[in-house]
C-alpha cells in the first residue's frame, strides 16, 4: 500500500463526507437565522477545521508508522470535532428552533444540555479507545471533591441557578423586585441572574442571593395574564360628594380604550383618606399590562382624571394661601375675563344655530359656556344616548364622528376640527344621539346646556324657526353620509321635516 493510500485510509472514512455536509448545512442555517451569533459560529467552525487538520496530521503520522502518536492525536482531534458539532447543534436547537415555536429557555438550560452531551461524547470516545471508565470516574470524583471545597461560593451560585430553573421561581421575561431594585429578567446564567431596569441599567444578582433572600415576581399570578396593579393619586375638596367624584372618574376611564390598561379587572376609583386640611384623597386603581410603561401610563390616566373632573366642574385640591388682592389685580383679572368672552363670542358666531343673535345675546351666551376638555380616546357622546342634552363646539384638537351599523360594523362619518359643532339635535329636540363622537386627539370644547338655550328661546321664540331650518339641513347631510335614502326616494321632503322639528323644539322648550 502506498504512502498516500495509507494516509487517506486512516484520515477519510465512510462518515467523513456526511459529517462535512452536515457541518456545512448547520453553518449556513445559523449564519442566516442567527446573525447576532456569527462571531461564536465563526469560532466554532474554525475550531472544527483545526480539528480536521489535526486528524490529517495524525493520518500523516500513521503513514509514517508512528502508530501510537497517530492514535492519540487522532482520538484527541476526533473528540474536538465532536465537541464542535455538538456546539453547532446546540446553537440550532436552543437559539433557532425552540424560539421559532415560542419556547424560550434560559442560557443556563442550553449550557447544561450541551455540557452533558460533551461529557457523554468524551466517555464514548474513551470507551472506544479502550480506557477503563471506572478508574476515570473514581479519579474524577476525587478531583470534584477538592474543587467543591475550594469553590463553595461559585458552586452555591451554580446550584442556585439550577434550583431557580427546576422550580420555575423565575423565568426569562419576568419582572422581579429585590429590595428597592425592580426590572426584567433577561438571562439566568450559571453564577448570576441579569436584570434590566427601566433606567437602562443591568443589575447582576448572584444566584445564591436570590435563593437565600425573598424577592417579588411582579405581575405574575397563576392562570392569569401578566399585569400589575398601579395607583394614581389625586385630591378633591370635601365639599364634593365622594360618589360624584368616583362616578365621574370611573365613567371616563372605563369607557375609554387606554393603551396598557387592562379591561379585567376594570379600573376603579376609591376614597382612601380625608385629612384635616379639608381634602379627600382618592386613588384610581388600574392593572398595567406592559410593566415597562408604568410612568407613561400613569401620566395618561392623570390627564384623563383631570379632564373628567374639569368637565364635571370639580376642582382638584391644591394647597391654599391667603393673598391680598389689590385693585390692579382686579382690573387685570377683569381684562383677562373680557378677552376670554370676546374669544368665545368669536367662536359662537361660527355656529349657524346662533346666527340670529344680537351682540347682547352673544355676550350672555358666551359667559355661560362651559369649558370641557377631553383626553384622546374619550367617548364625548355615545350613539343612542338620550340624556346628553347639550351641544359642543370644538376649539382645539380633532374628534371622529362614527356610527355603529346594524351589521355590527362601525363607519366613520367625518372628522371634526376647530370651529365645528355637534349635538345640536339633542340640545334642541331632546332626540337620542344619532352618532358617537370620540376624541381623536386631546380635544378642548365649549359646552352649551339646555338651560342656557331655554332662557334664550323664552326671551326670543322666533329664533326657533331659523334653528329648525339649520337642523333639517344638518340631518340631511348626515343622511347622505350614512346613505340612508332608500331606492325609491321615499324620503320626507325638507319642508315637512322642518315643520316637524319646529314643533318638537317648541314642545321640548315649552314654547307657546
Amino acid at each position: 500500500m502506498s504512502f498516500w493510500e495509507n494516509m487517506m485510509g486512516f484520515f477519510w472514512s465512510d462518515i467523513s463526507f456526511p459529517l462535512l455536509l452536515m457541518v456545512l448545512c448547520l453553518t449556513v442555517l445559523l449564519a442566516h437565522f442567527r446573525r447576532e451569533d456569527r462571531p461564536s459560529l465563526v469560532n466554532t467552525v474554525s475550531f472544527f477545521i483545526v480539528c480536521l487538520f489535526g486528524q490529517f496530521v495524525s493520518a500523516v503520522l500513521h503513514a509514517l508508522e508512528h502508530l501510537r502518536a497517530a492514535d492519540v492525536t487522532h482520538e484527541v482531534f476526533v473528540i474536538g470535532a465532536g465537541i464542535a458539532v455538538i456546539r453547532l447543534w446546540g446553537l440550532l436547537v436552543f437559539r433557532t428552533v425552540l424560539p421559532a415555536v415560542k419556547l424560550s429557555l434560559p442560557r443556563i438550560t442550553e449550557d447544561i444540555f450541551v455540557i452533558v452531551a460533551y461529557v457523554a461524547w468524551f466517555m464514548v470516545r474513551m470507551r472506544y479507545a479502550g480506557l477503563d471508565l471506572g478508574s476515570i470516574l473514581a479519579t474524577s470524583a476525587m478531583i470534584t471533591a477538592v474543587l467543591a471545597f475550594a469553590m463553595q461560593d461559585t458552586l452555591g451560585n451554580i446550584l442556585g441557578g439550577l434550583a431557580l430553573q427546576l422550580d420555575n421561581s423565575i423565568e426569562v421575561g419576568d419582572w422581579i423586585k429585590v429590595d428597592d431594585i425592580s426590572g426584567k429578567v433577561v438571562d439566568i446564567r450559571w453564577r448570576s441572574t441579569l436584570v434590566e431596569t427601566r433606567n437602562w441599567e443591568t443589575v447582576v444578582f448572584p444566584n445564591s442571593q436570590l435563593m437565600k433572600n425573598k424577592f417579588l415576581v411582579l405581575g405574575r399570578r397563576t392562570d392569569q395574564p401578566v399585569q400589575l396593579r398601579r395607583w394614581v393619586w389625586f385630591s378633591v375638596g370635601l365639599d364634593v360628594a365622594p360618589t360624584k367624584v368616583v362616578g365621574v372618574v370611573e365613567a371616563s376611564v372605563q369607557q375609554t380604550e387606554i393603551a396598557n390598561v387592562a379591561k379585567s379587572p376594570m379600573p376603579s376609583c376609591v376614597l382612601m383618606d380625608m385629612d384635616s386640611k379639608g381634602y379627600a384623597r382618592y386613588a384610581l386603581r388600574y392593572w398595567l399590562t406592559d410593566l415597562v410603561l408604568d410612568d407613561p401610563t400613569d401620566a395618561v390616566l392623570r390627564w384623563h382624571i383631570m379632564t373628567a373632573l374639569q368637565r364635571a366642574g370639580i376642582k382638584l385640591a391644591v394647597e391654599e394661601h391667603s393673598v391680598h388682592i389689590t385693585k390692579e389685580n382686579e382690573k387685570y383679572d377683569e381684562a383677562v375675563r373680557q378677552r376670554e368672552v370676546q374669544l368665545r363670542i368669536k367662536t359662537l358666531r361660527r355656529v349657524e344655530l346662533f346666527s340670529q343673535l344680537n351682540d347682547a345675546e352673544y355676550k350672555g351666551l358666551a359667559e355661560r359656556l362651559r369649558y370641557s376638555p377631553f383626553a384622546r380616546g374619550n367617548i364625548i357622546t355615545r350613539q343612542g344616548d338620550e340624556r346628553s342634552q347639550w351641544l359642543y363646539i370644538v376649539i382645539n384638537g380633532e374628534a371622529d364622528v362614527f356610527v355603529d351599523l346594524p351589521n355590527g360594523k362601525r363607519r366613520t362619518v367625518r372628522t371634526l376640527g376647530h370651529g365645528d359643532f355637534f349635538g345640536e339635535m339633542g340640545l334642541m329636540t331632546g332626540a337620542p344621539r344619532s352618532a358617537s363622537v370620540i376624541a381623536k386627539t386631546d380635544v378642548e370644547c365649549y359646552r352649551i346646556d339646555k338651560e342656557v338655550v331655554e332662557e334664550l328661546l323664552q326671551a326670543r321664540p322666533g329664533i326657533a324657526e331659523e334653528i329648525s331650518h339649520i337642523l333639517v339641513a344638518r340631518r340631511a347631510e348626515l343622511d347622505v353620509a350614512l346613505q340612508n335614502f332608500d331606492a325609491t326616494g321615499a324620503h320626507k321632503d325638507l319642508s315637512q321635516q322642518r315643520i316637524e322639528i319646529l314643533a318638537t323644539i317648541k314642545r321640548f322648550f315649552s314654547l307657546g
